[in-house]
């Protein structure tokens, strides 16, 4: 499941026409990484909200913008996991 949610990461990443060229697990999303601005940053945890039903608080933005690509990958994927087991 991790590396499928990775793998709509990049691509979503792609879609919003960042270079993902140097993008590995350990590339923050914020600044010095991927620089993904606070809007960029929005729009792509509205994907992930749209793709894999999540919902991000309002107040985590800033904690998703210093976490790496990994780090946030591997978040999804627990939420994912936990609403799964929560639904069952």
């Amino acid at each position: 499941m991790r590396d499928e949610i990775r793998a709509f990461v990049i691509e979503q990443l792609t879609d919003m026409n960042y270079d993902i060229d140097d993008i590995d697990d350990d590339t923050t999303l914020g600044p010095s990484g991927v620089d993904l601005e606070s809007l960029a940053l929005a729009d792509l945890s509205v994907r992930v909200e749209d793709r894999y039903g999540l919902k991000f608080a309002d107040d985590e933005s800033e904690k998703l913008a210093l976490m790496t690509v990994g780090e946030f990958t591997t978040m999804i994927a627990d939420r994912v996991a936990a609403s799964a087991d929560g639904n069952s």
